[in-house]
């Protein structure tokens, strides 16, 4: 039984390797790669933490993770399960808690939190897919599920299960894609503006009711005497006026916005 915990906690500790050369562009020789990147370093600590953890051996399995933690920056607790082939890019700041579930080729940015909620006993931290991407700064709390092949954007705060294949972005975490197509682990920048989607189509129904106003405007200034009409046609320009001032698409501040969050 030893003898199989070792062999897969070595065959891992290669993949663990291997799999930065494939995902880190600037990775350019093993030597740099040992002795320079915190997340392969910080994994070597946990593997061999959580091997004399399963064993049940007392106080040195913590030591180690502590020591881990202040050479790194990366904290995780022995009892996590961490799956083969995971990438902790720069890494300052990750937390990884003691029920943790990190699946395979998951790839966690700097300031990731997979915590807990409260003091309850028991499983209370998150379960990770396959292929996950966490961007940096993002929280995801509780024991949830995350599914195979999810993005997580930078920021977001989780406290809901996620199926496989989709996009989670915001605070609390939304669903705002779902896709059967496999993620591609380095385009975790392209995700989707939600909330430039939602302020777009509430400025287009803003500028349909305006024209709806302006319809009803001049139907009734129609059925007015001369002298109401003219009243009535003055009073409609200063009111288009005031409108196109604050709410039309041509308006500079919203047009930047729009331009700059567009989403493809």
């Amino acid at each position: 039984m030893r003898t199989q915990i070792r062999t897969a906690v070595l065959s891992s500790l290669i993949t663990d390797f291997r799999i930065i050369f494939e995902r880190d562009p600037a990775a350019r020789n093993w030597l740099e790669v040992l002795f320079c990147y915190p997340g392969l370093q910080a994994l070597f600590c946990h593997r061999f933490a959580h091997w004399l953890y399963r064993l049940g051996i007392p106080f040195i399995p913590r030591f180690i993770s502590h020591l881990g933690r202040f050479i790194t920056g990366i904290e995780i607790h022995p009892g996590a399960q961490i799956g083969k082939g995971v990438f902790i890019d720069h890494g300052m700041g990750v937390v990884i808690g003691e029920t943790a579930i990190v699946g395979d080729y998951s790839l966690i940015y700097q300031g990731v939190t997979l915590g807990g909620t409260g003091k309850e006993s028991g499983k209370r931290h998150p379960t990770l897919g396959e292929n996950v991407v966490i961007g940096g700064g993002a929280k995801v709390l509780g024991n949830i599920q995350i599914g195979n092949n999810v993005r997580i954007g930078a920021g977001s705060v989780v406290l809901r299960d996620v199926p496989s294949d989709c996009t989670v972005v915001g605070v609390p975490g939304r669903v705002v894609y779902r896709s059967g197509v496999r993620v591609n682990p380095l385009a975790h920048g392209n995700l989707p503006d939600s909330e430039a989607n939602v302020i777009r189509a509430l400025i287009d129904r803003i500028e349909s009711l305006e024209e709806e106003v302006k319809h009803l405007r001049r139907s009734r200034s129609e059925r007015q005497s001369f002298m109401a009409a003219v009243l009535a046609e003055s009073d409609e320009r200063e009111f288009d006026h005031d409108l196109g001032d604050s709410c039309l698409l041509s308006d500079r501040e919203i047009r930047e916005f729009l331009e700059g969050s567009s989403c493809k």
